[in-house]
């Protein structure tokens, strides 16, 4: 259940940042996601960083503040944004049910915690859905489309490997959320292809500098 408000929590933030927020802009804020990780591994688990590990975490953060300043060029600065800081807020919240992963599946089978953090997600999304809808006048109103299914296919296909490869000895969340986190490259390049979104180059830039210090970590980590 901790699992399950942990996550929606993530979602929630998540979505009305990416629904506010160019998608260039909030899939490098979100990738940023291993470098808090990594550093709650260290704290929680014991991990120590070498140089290459250190080099990539100052990598990402310099990545966050980077994009912060491209944001506020589009409109989204720290200072007034609520989406930019909910994305922000998205992303620590993930790399806290990271960390928790790391800690359920010490003690229960891949397929226990997919079932069951499932399980009371569906309660709970219920319970939230039924009071925004009751509460909030000028709610968005609901439209059926075939993708949505499509949504909890793969992500659920994710998430067991995801949890699978967790559970093997010797695994280290650090490295695996990082693997993970490469997903920002279809993100952004929708974002640019798709949505023609702005000021690509500089986006490109900051994206390029996080790749950089996800690769640092990666090969730190082998």
């Amino acid at each position: 259940m901790v699992k399950a408000f942990i996550v929606l929590t993530s979602w929630l933030l998540g979505y009305y940042g990416i629904k506010h927020l160019p998608l260039t802009i909030a899939g490098p804020i979100n990738a940023s996601r291993p470098v808090i990780v990594l550093v709650g591994a260290l704290l929680i688990f014991s991990e120590r960083l070498n140089l290459l590990q250190w080099i990539g975490i100052a990598l990402g953060f310099w990545s966050l503040y980077f994009i912060s300043r491209i944001g506020s060029k589009e409109g989204f600065s720290l200072k007034h944004s609520r989406w930019l800081w909910m994305s922000l807020g998205a992303t620590f919240m993930g790399a806290v049910s990271a960390l928790y992963d790391k800690y359920l599946l010490k003690h229960y089978e891949p397929l226990e915690v997919q079932a069951w953090y499932s399980f009371y997600q569906f309660i709970i999304m219920g319970i939230t859905i039924a009071i925004m809808l009751r509460t909030t006048k000028n709610h968005t109103k609901f439209q059926w489309r075939w993708t949505i299914p499509c949504i909890s296919l793969f992500l659920t296909i994710a998430d067991i490997a995801y949890f699978y490869s967790l559970s093997i000895d010797g695994s280290m969340i650090s490295v695996i959320s990082m693997i993970r986190r490469g997903s920002v490259i279809v993100s952004f390049l929708y974002g640019v292809m798709a949505l023609h979104e702005k000021n690509v180059k500089m986006k490109l830039i900051d994206l390029s500098v996080l790749l950089v210090g996800l690769v640092c970590l990666v090969l730190g980590s082998r």
